[in-house]
């Protein structure tokens, strides 16, 4: 068995892509080591990436998983780990496909187009908390709170629940092993997330059971409603309100972080782009070519075979966990001409961001929508947007958040002329 290619360290995590251009070159599947001693069988190239989100032996269940692979991998402790981790995403038809259908409507693009009003409201209440000159930080001022504020709307989390989340629950997805020294506090922040998720069931189930309820605006309560009538067991109840809360929102979160970066990276691009947002289509190409250029969810979650199976030529053993490089299918010279350049206007561009097939996000309409409106709100509200010059605070010297699948900053200290 081939050594495996470590996918981890700061170098790793503030630009992956040299890393996986030279993996691309040499053939479509590598073995690959992430933090904690965790190893998996990688996914590179556009086309090889595309044909593994769509290969139907590939399951996503855990109860798939080897005992090799749930020793290293399973790092959330039971009993969290059967309460919390049997939601969409862990899921494999018949079952994925009724829960996937429960969840749908809320994020449908007609109903996320009638919302952009609202949407616009929230992201411009955050900018108007900003400094009126000088500098600021739009991931503590912005886009940590943006994506979580338009979820509460969008699933029906009551204003005063979701004022109460904290946001440090979302790290309960970074990896921290059985040994390590942070164990202490990342089992607290689960504790603390389903004691929050507890206290969200039994208010939406008050809800859904008053006169008068909505199910139209009210996911949360038909979830509950859905548990209550046989349709959900409670672990799978409990574990798509923690897909909502964590994978709803911080994804957008860093993916806001990273377009904002590109950007920054690129000054006469985003001096081009504030110049035309009033032009059609000219924000929603450059947000799809965005996304194509540093996807925030870099990677998809395990996938196993029931068998020893080829992959493209390389034999995977049954239970071995299989994943796929977003960031470095969307990088393919082959699907997309001068991949690492960015080109803001690009057409087509059938990226693989939200990944595809069965398990495509449920609310890739809703993410798109909270992108335009963030990067086009802060493009036209802080003219002269810029990376602060300060020791320490340029964008090489940033530090990348060390999740396993995920790609963003916790930090961007900017500067602006002025705020609109």
């Amino acid at each position: 068995m081939p050594n495996p290619v470590p996918l981890h360290g700061p170098d790793y995590k503030a630009d992956p892509y040299p890393l996986y251009r030279r993996m691309r070159e040499a053939g479509p599947v590598h073995r690959v080591e992430f933090p904690s001693g965790i190893h998996a069988w990688l996914v590179t190239g556009y086309q090889a990436a595309h044909a593994t989100l769509n290969d139907p032996r590939l399951g996503k269940n855990h109860a798939l998983g080897n005992d090799n692979w749930r020793r290293r991998a399973s790092i959330m402790p039971e009993p969290q780990h059967s309460q919390l981790q049997v939601h969409l995403l862990h899921q494999d038809p018949p079952k994925h496909t009724a829960m996937r259908r429960l969840v749908l409507d809320a994020f449908a693009p007609r109903r996320v187009e009638s919302l952009r009003p609202r949407l616009q409201e929230l992201a411009d209440a955050l900018v108007d908390e900003l400094p009126a000159t000088g500098g600021a930080d739009p991931v503590a001022g912005f886009a940590a709170h943006y994506p979580f504020r338009v979820l509460a709307e969008v699933i029906g989390l009551p204003a005063e629940l979701a004022a109460r989340f904290d946001r440090d629950w979302g790290k309960v997805v970074q990896p921290v092993g059985p040994r390590d020294p942070g164990r202490p506090a990342y089992e607290a922040r689960l504790r603390g997330l389903q004691t929050y998720i507890a206290e969200v069931v039994a208010r939406k189930r008050e809800d859904h059971r008053a006169p008068g309820w909505d199910e139209r605006e009210d996911l949360l309560g038909r979830l509950v409603a859905a548990h209550d009538t046989g349709g959900l067991s409670r672990e799978e109840l409990d574990s798509i309100v923690f897909q909502l809360l964590v994978a709803g929102q911080e994804p957008v979160t860093n993916q806001i972080t990273t377009m904002v970066i590109t950007l920054l990276r690129h000054p006469e691009q985003l001096a081009e782009l504030r110049a035309g947002l009033d032009e059609p289509g000219r924000l929603a190409r450059a947000v799809e070519e965005l996304l194509r250029h540093d996807a925030a969810f870099e990677l998809t979650t395990w996938r196993f075979f029931a068998e020893d199976s080829d992959l493209f030529g390389t034999t995977v053993p049954v239970g071995d966990s299989v994943i796929a490089s977003l960031c470095a299918a969307n990088r393919d010279d082959e699907q997309f001409p001068e991949a690492d350049r960015l080109d803001l206007d690009r057409t087509p561009n059938a990226h693989l961001a939200f990944g595809h097939g069965i398990h495509y996000c449920p609310g890739a309409a809703l993410a798109r929508a909270e992108l335009q409106i963030a990067v086009g709100t802060l493009l036209a509200r802080l003219p002269g947007l810029r990376p602060a010059t300060a020791p320490g605070d340029g964008l090489d010297e940033l530090a990348w958040i060390p999740a396993v699948l995920a790609r963003g900053v916790n930090r961007l200290p900017v500067v602006y002329d002025r705020r609109d």
